[in-house]
């Protein structure tokens, strides 16, 4: 059987495969710390689990509209307006199988074979795959110098006649940057005067820490409400990645086709799932105070121990939760004679002689890289830090 080139090309979530050999690993019995998936350790929400529960006894399992049904759309919309001040109508919104097929369903809505998208890297895994299946072409905007935040000057000088969207993820996944107030303003105005799609992804908005604060785009400037596609989901902040619910904000007539394109994929997401999460969403503000809590103190913890560490170099996220260190001071050096040629090679060693998952910085399109999560236990972290310590004293 051949493969179709699109097929060909792609490459396989980076963090799914680390995630995933990990596990295998563990089945065979191996003592082995996983940092590599983004997934809260916490449960469900009580709510959210008894909600589910009561749907399935009455019967609510059965299709849906399309785009979700009337009260997680109402309910999204109060949390919008409540959270940022927006005002969005229901039939603005669109509920899916995660966040992730939702970009997917808006890319296909827009993007033509040779549109361009301008995309800050370290990005997420699935953005520039998803635009690579529709033919679009990522223009990558480096931000390692500039504190993992966009650069303005860098930004306006990718702008071409070609340009169709900017994705934008605050905070960011993997190093856990969170845009200014200014860099989004200016952002903004460069998407209105140039007339392209804003994507911000903002899946992480509830977990910012310290002085920082996640700004929404919108409610910067309401001007670009018609431009901007907003992201998010019950996933990160309710720890609910298993029931797959995200939702998407945007143009009423843009999101009316979004449901159209959704409805030839996945026809809508699960029945239960959406009225567990119109419970989270309505009634678990306690769970998000408390686990983000939690988030903040394992981010002091998961800093102290790699600032302990010889040969990297981390900078201290202000969101999400993920540790993003700098490993390029390994490179050539040799673990137990073998050669760490990339960073790759050092989370492969990592994971098969430490028992220990990370994922390599080349997913996120910056090489020389690796990403932690510190959705872990304490427990976790230390254990897991002292084997990369111990990993990391041993190269030569």
């Amino acid at each position: 059987m051949n493969l179709s080139q699109r097929a060909a090309s792609m490459e396989a979530s980076a963090t799914l495969a680390m995630t995933a050999k990990a596990k295998a690993l563990k089945r065979e019995g191996k003592p082995v710390i996983s940092f590599s998936a983004g997934e809260p350790d916490f449960d469900s929400p009580l709510c959210a689990q008894e909600a589910a529960f009561e749907a399935i006894r009455t019967g609510q399992t059965h299709y849906t509209p399309t785009p979700g049904i009337p009260e997680i759309r109402e309910a999204i919309a109060g949390y919008y307006f409540e959270r940022f001040g927006l005002k969005y109508e229901p039939a603005q919104i669109v509920v899916g199988c995660g966040a992730k097929p939702l970009l997917y369903c808006a890319l296909g809505c827009l993007i033509n074979p040779g549109d361009e998208v301008i995309i800050p890297v370290p990005a997420w895994v699935s953005y520039v795959e998803q635009l690579k299946l529709f033919d679009g072409k990522e223009i990558l905007i480096d931000t390692s110098k500039t504190g993992y935040v966009p650069d303005i000057k860098q930004i306006e000088a990718a702008i071409t006649p070609k340009t169709k969207a900017i994705m934008l993820n605050t905070p960011n996944n993997p190093t856990g940057a969170v845009y200014s107030e200014e860099t989004l303003k200016s952002i903004a105005k460069l998407a209105l005067a140039h007339n392209f799609v804003i994507f911000y992804d903002e899946i992480y908005e509830r977990m910012v820490y310290g002085n920082a604060k996640h700004y929404n785009i919108v409610q910067l400037c309401p001007e670009v409400k018609d431009l901007t596609i907003l992201f998010n989901g019950v996933s990160k902040a309710y720890a609910m990645t298993g029931w797959r619910i995200g939702y998407a904000l945007g143009e009423k007539k843009f999101m009316g086709v979004v449901s159209d394109f959704q409805g030839h994929i996945t026809s809508n997401a699960s029945s239960v799932s959406q009225w567990a999460s119109v419970a989270a969403i309505k009634k678990a503000e306690p769970d998000i105070v408390k686990m983000v809590q939690a988030f903040e103190k394992r981010r002091e913890l998961i800093m102290k121990l790699l600032g302990e560490m010889p040969y990297i170099k981390v900078l201290k996220p202000e969101g999400a939760f993920y540790a993003w260190f700098d490993i390029s001071q390994t490179l050539g050096k040799k673990w137990n004679g073998h050669v760490i040629t990339d960073d790759t090679t050092f989370c492969n060693l990592l994971l098969e002689q430490k028992f220990v998952a990370g994922v390599m910085g080349s997913a996120f399109m910056t090489p020389g890289f690796v990403r932690l999560s510190y959705a872990s236990s304490d427990e976790d972290i230390i254990e897991g830090t002292k084997r990369l310590k111990e990993f990391l004293t041993e190269i030569a």
